[in-house]
Order: structure tokens, then sequence, then C-alpha cells
């Protein structure tokens, strides 16, 4: 009698393998972060770019808690009842860039569809503080989508970071599955916006390895150029835990190489692909 044993997954390829970060540079950041217990998506996240982005001044915050109000079939971050607002969050956020001495900051946060401005003043807020007491650092704000409430996306506009992003995540026929209470046309509409009330640089990612197609990924990507989105960054998706959606396909470097032409034959000012790149890598050129 033959046994099929479905949905195993792919083994990891050697192109996924990272070196530990060293350096003098990550060595005194780590050991800021511990001394003041710094909260860095780079370190509770165990980004496998911490050591490269450090080196080069470069650190990315979560604010608004650590619990989401949606529940994304890729994404590790806890779904329940978020914590209340700690509004003393901006002043902190400012401070750990302060001890770090950060030079670039991007700052992320979980989706906060209890609140009924988004968690949007606090993002105001957030960078404002930083502003105040980091004048020489630059920001790129990882926004969620705020459901499309203009008002709310009014205030990342009005804050005026240098770079505005927001994730697409997944080709359209993916995103019902994979980011369960968002839309891509509504994720379109943001960057959209975004980008025709000013700001300056709008941005992008995309995970692959779900199962997408090669088309659909062009076609992602000609989306966003139709939005006037200027830096799209592509990576491979690795899952978080046996709860979240299966890898279907681990992505050569080389097919990785074909989106990253492809990109830069679109327009795209910035395009980071590879297996490894993550919507923070190499963030710090990004605002130019």
């Amino acid at each position: 009698m033959e046994t099929v044993i479905e949905n195993i997954p792919p083994v990891k390829p050697k192109w996924l393998k990272v070196k530990l970060p060293i350096g003098q540079k990550y060595t005194e950041l780590r050991g800021l972060v511990d001394k003041y217990s710094l909260n860095t998506i780079c370190t509770s996240g165990s980004c496998p770019n911490m050591g490269e982005c450090w080196g080069e001044g470069t650190a990315t915050f979560m604010i608004l808690g650590n619990v989401c109000t949606r529940s994304c079939g890729f994404c590790g971050v806890k779904t329940g009842r978020p914590e209340t607002v700690d509004w003393d969050e901006p002043e902190k956020v400012a401070r750990s860039i302060k001890i770090m001495n950060i030079k670039h900051a991007v700052i992320t946060s979980v989706d906060r569809d209890d609140l009924k401005d988004g968690g949007s003043i606090i993002w105001m807020e957030t960078v404002r503080a930083i502003r105040r007491m980091n004048p020489n650092t630059t920001l790129e704000t990882l926004i969620p989508d705020f459901q499309g409430i203009e008002r709310n996306l009014d205030r990342i506009i009005e804050a005026n970071p240098e770079v505005v992003s927001h994730n697409m995540e997944t080709v359209r026929r993916l995103t019902r599955e994979v980011r369960i209470q968002a839309k891509y046309d509504r994720s379109l509409e943001v960057l959209r916006y975004l980008k025709e009330k000013g700001i300056n640089r709008t941005k992008s990612g995309i995970m692959l390895g779900l199962g997408e197609t090669e088309e659909e990924v062009f076609q992602t990507m000609r989306d966003l150029r139709a939005a006037n989105v200027d830096v799209v960054t592509l990576g491979q998706y690795l899952q978080p835990t046996k709860k979240h959606l299966p890898v279907k396909e681990f992505i050569t470097p080389e097919q990785f190489a074909r989106y990253e032409q492809f990109g830069i034959e679109l327009g795209f000012r910035h395009v980071e692909s590879g297996p490894l790149v993550r919507s923070s890598y190499k963030a710090q050129k990004h605002i130019l």
C-alpha cells in the first residue's frame, strides 16, 4: 500500500543561510539595546539583516504594542485584544533612537482597527518626537492601511517622513488568503493617495514563495508603478510557525534577479530583490 504525504515543506536552500552579525557597531548597539531594554523589531523579529543594517546606523522600531487586531496568515505577531495606548511611547521611541545614535529609523506598527484613529495620532506624535530629539535622523514609516480612511492617512502626510511605506505583501489572487482583513485595491489606493498628497518617496514590499506565479508578480509590480510607487522590495516568505501559511516554494537568487531587472525597466527608483530582503533592507538609501 502506497502512502502519499502532502504539504511537506521544501528543504531550506543554502542561499537562505546567514552569518551571525558581527562588527564593532553591531556589538555597541546590541549592548545598548540590552542595557536600556530598547524595543526594536530587528531583535524581536530576529531579522537576518540586523548586523548589516545596524552597521550602517539603521534600525526598525514597532509602536502601538505587540498585539494586532488582524490575523494575517503570514505574520508572527500575536492577534487579539491590543493593549491600552501608551501616550508616552513617542518620547520613548525618540529616546531610544538618540541612545542608539541611529542615522535612519524605520517605524512600523501593528494594525489597530480597535481605535477610531487607527493609531494615526500616535504615529504622527512619534514622528514629531523623533524630529525634536533627533533632528539629523531621517525617517521611514511602514504604515498599516488605516482602513483607507483619508483623515488618518493625512496625519502621516502632515508629519512628512522622508519615506512612507505600505506593503502589498502578495499578489492579487492570494490577498484574501494571506492578508485576511486587507484588500489589494485598498492598499494600492493608499499608496496612490500618499503620492498625490505630496509624500516624496513611497515604497511597498512583496513576499514570494506563497504560490504566486511570475506573471502575477510582474503584474503587482506594474500596479505599484501605476500608483507612482518609487521603491519596491521583494523577499522570500518564511513560515513563522506551523500554524501559519506554508512555504510553497523557495525562490532562487536567479529569479529574484529577474524581478529586479523587471522593476528597473518599469522605472522604480530603487528595487531590492533577494531571498533575505525584508521591508527595511537598505532603507537608508531609499531617501535618495
